[in-house]
């Protein structure tokens, strides 16, 4: 029986740590996936309506007539189908929006964290050169 080996995985391949993210960046992320999570639920609610509760209620609906043909006609036919279709082209147009949201809270954050660097290096800057300079100002 052989003896249990150590994984040598956790040795050889640490997991590498995530940047650090902004709290306004975590806050973006949380909205971005909230709504992409809620958009998707009612994506497939209503694509569940089409598929199971329209054939469900078809016979009540046979009553109703387009051009001569009944009603669950044009559902099964090409009703189900440009709605799975339109279901998409709405998915695709708001994740694009979330994207761009999201890309333009990226940026600013990019701007805000670039600014507060140079800010907080010009200060850092200016008490350096001041501690630097006072004992030699003061040994003179």
């Amino acid at each position: 029986m052989a003896a249990p080996h150590p994984s040598s995985r956790t040795t050889l391949n640490p997991t590498p740590e995530p940047p650090p993210v902004s709290a306004a960046m975590a806050l973006a992320h949380r909205k971005y996936w909230r709504f992409n999570l809620a958009l998707i639920a009612t994506l497939m609610t209503l694509g569940f309506i089409v598929s199971f509760v329209l054939p469900l209620m078809a016979p009540a609906l046979a009553q109703v007539r387009i051009g001569g043909f009944r009603l669950p006609f044009y559902f099964g036919a090409q009703g189900a189908i440009l709605i799975y279709l339109a279901l998409i082209v709405v998915y695709i147009v708001l994740m694009q929006r979330a994207d761009r949201q999201l890309q333009r809270a990226f940026e600013a954050d990019s701007k805000r964290s670039a600014t507060s660097d140079a800010t907080s290096g010009a200060a850092l800057g200016s008490t350096n050169d001041a501690g630097i300079n006072a004992p030699a100002a003061r040994g003179r």
